[in-house]
């Protein structure tokens, strides 16, 4: 799926800025920028290496700035806004064409020149590959400068206003950072300058650090005759060099081909995703396996957001090598029933902080079975399944612990348990305490599924005589037969009514507890009141409490982050619940592709190829938070992947 923009998409520079492409190279580090060239964030980078997978990144090139010279003037080719408009660089006025499909694609015009700039980065490696084509058709030489403006500092620290680079053969050293360089241009040092004053437009817009600074201490030069024709290329990396920038842009584009190949996908946005999806899987060092990045710019791995996003990033897509990796490490680290919210970091300890990741885990082990048939591998994380459901029988921390009507409930003091985690202070503006409806969704599958296995296994339990009094108890005490829909807790207070998007899962589950009329009344309820083409809203706008815009402050944004914020995770549900709901037939199916295709356009705004973490909930037509998220590319895939199989004329085989 090849994504192609024209001078149309950035007759201003704020529209310039609007899209950027992200590169990843499967070990937390990446390269991310605007289509202008720009970078509008403090977390844009040409190369923001990850010198220990998956978390400890240094930004090391913020940007290039690219000059062309010619003998009556020279221009930016580049595009950067700073504090002091005389500085910004108007690049976009020449740039003609940007794509994007295994990496991104600049076409600049100049009166007579055409430049066509590619980056590419390597899997596996902290190295980032820059090539310029340059076809001089005037009788004049020109000349391109392109200079490396540095950081060499942590992702989203500022640098330092003495810090000292020091320029040798082959390499950059600053302080106990040594990056390698390689070119095929002329190299022009200089002694370090301070660039100040850089805008970050995306930053200032959510409250964060509006301006940073750069160094820059030479320009990479390569000089063009009349009518003739010439190629730079850049290689910036953690190690030594020996790659070429045409090798790094091949094998780029032919492991993200070979990732469709493996995916089985066939329609043209899923086999998009499914490279999309491939951005977050990474290495980790501390646990020897693989793990999933929650989100691109922002956000680390965390247990919740990875145990969500492996059935469609892993397993929809094919990856099942992977899938079983994260499971695995997971599995090293659960605690009293429950897996990590957040991985230990250095010397820190683990944090367990979530009620649903490890009801989530053995979901994924499910799915993953269902694709696999991995007897070995159950058998291997049975004791570890096992350990989980007897620790929320008897109880764990957080309040985590199953009630008399063998319901799940979670949550004490300030805790947070669930994915609407947010506190302010001592303020819980989504309190979730008491027994939240998709935990026992969770749960009940759980058990099923246990259920299944412990037969498989031979270690037959009471796991589905249990799962028979959670589903008595649940359809009981959360339908709520005036509203048509199921509460969202059971706390007794004025949650529990709030129309919220969690009960989705109580659909979308393999298992599920309601009858099938009770199920077609969730999934009709929530299109009502939740539903957008671009996700499910958090809470119904007739709420006293809807907050219809995310934006502004930290304070300002988390008020509203679940208090009908748009989420795009949540579509997916609903889709695989819509189709249940119609027995998979044709007709839902063409429906739901009909309703998906909007996600084409989402998928060309703000990270091009990815989909983003939220919306305004009033209006939501621009992407807000992580413009990569996981478990929305997750979700989303995994729908495609069932569109797929009643294409097919099958049934989707995990409800079977």
């Amino acid at each position: 799926m090849r994504f192609i923009y024209g001078k149309q998409n950035w007759n201003t520079r704020e529209r310039g800025e609007e899209n950027c492409y992200l590169l990843t190279n499967g070990l937390g580090g990446f390269s991310s920028g605007t289509i202008t060239g720009s970078a509008t964030r403090n977390d844009h980078a040409l190369l923001m290496a990850c010198v220990e997978p998956p978390n400890h990144r240094y930004n090391m090139i913020h940007r290039l700035e690219e000059e062309l010279e010619r003998a009556d003037k020279c221009v930016h080719l580049s595009g950067q806004e700073y504090l002091n408009s005389a500085q910004s660089e108007e690049g976009y006025r020449y740039l003609s064409a940007f794509s994007f499909e295994d990496y991104p694609e600049w076409t600049y015009h100049l009166d007579g020149v055409e430049i066509i700039k590619r980056i590419a980065m390597k899997q596996g490696k902290n190295l980032v590959a820059v090539k310029y084509e340059i076809e001089n058709r005037t009788s004049e030489r020109v000349i391109l400068k392109v200079t490396p403006h540095l950081q060499f500092v942590p992702k989203g620290e500022k640098t330092a206003p003495g810090q000292k680079f020091v320029l040798k053969e082959g390499r950059i050293v600053s302080g106990e950072l040594t990056m390698f360089f390689k070119t095929n241009g002329q190299i022009r040092s200089f002694s370090p300058r301070l660039s100040e004053g850089l805008y970050y437009a995306y930053d200032a817009c959510d409250g964060r650090r509006s301006e940073g600074s750069t160094w820059t201490n030479h320009q990479v030069i390569a000089e063009v005759p009349g009518k003739g024709k010439g190629v730079l290329e850049v290689l910036f990396g953690m190690e030594e060099i020996r790659e070429s920038a045409d090798q790094v842009i091949r094998e780029a584009a032919a492991y993200r081909e070979e990732l469709v190949r493996a995916s089985g996908m066939k329609q043209e946005a899923a086999c998009m995703l499914v490279k999309s999806a491939n951005q977050f899987v990474t290495e980790r060092s501390t646990t020897g396996g693989k793990t999933l990045l929650a989100g691109y710019p922002f956000f680390e791995d965390w247990g919740r957001d990875t145990m969500i996003a492996l059935g469609g990033c892993c397993i929809a897509a094919g990856q099942l090598e992977a899938a079983k990796s994260i499971l695995k490490t997971f599995s090293a680290y659960c605690k009293d029933g429950l897996m990590p919210n957040l991985f230990p970091e250095g010397s820190k300890e683990p944090q367990y902080n979530t009620v649903d990741a490890s009801l989530l885990y053995i979901h994924g082990v499910y799915l993953y079975f269902r694709k696999t048939e991995d007897i070995p591998f159950i058998k291997e994380v049975w004791p570890v399944m096992k350990e989980i459901i007897k620790w929320y029988r008897k109880g764990t921390a957080y309040g985590i612990r199953m009630d008399q009507d063998g319901l799940i409930e979670a949550g004490e003091g300030l805790d947070q348990v669930t994915w609407m985690d947010v506190r302010v202070g001592e303020i819980l503006p989504t309190p979730r305490h008491g027994k939240p409806v998709e935990i026992n969704a969770y749960w009940y599958n759980a058990l099923r599924v246990m259920d299944i296995f412990g037969k498989m296994l031979g270690e037959e339990g009471d796991y589905g005589v249990l799962a028979e009094k959670v589903k008595a108890g649940f359809r009981e005490k959360f339908w709520n037969e005036k509203k048509g829909c199921l509460k969202d807790v059971l706390s007794g207070t004025k949650a529990d009514e709030q129309i919220r998007c969690n009960q989705i899962w109580a659909v979308s589950m393999p298992f599920t507890m309601l009858d099938q009329e009770q199920e077609k009344q969730v999934v009709d309820t929530v299109f009502e009141k939740l539903y957008t083409p671009l996700g499910l809203r958090t809470l119904e706008r007739s709420d006293p409490e809807f907050h219809g815009k995310y934006g502004g402050e930290q304070i300002e944004r988390d008020l509203a982050y679940h208090q009908g914020t748009v989420w795009v995770f949540p579509l997916g549900a609903y889709y695989l619940a819509y189709l249940k709901t119609r027995s998979y037939s044709r007709e839902a199916a063409e429906k739901v592709e009909h309703q998906m295709e909007v996600l084409k356009s989402a998928m060309a705004e703000g990270c091009i190829g990815q989909l983003p973490e939220i919306y305004d909930g009033e209006n939501p037509s621009f992407s807000r938070g992580c413009y990569a998220q996981a478990w929305s590319v997750g979700e989303i895939l995994r729908v495609y992947e069932v569109l797929e199989e009643v294409k097919r004329g099958d049934v989707p085989k995990l409800y079977i």
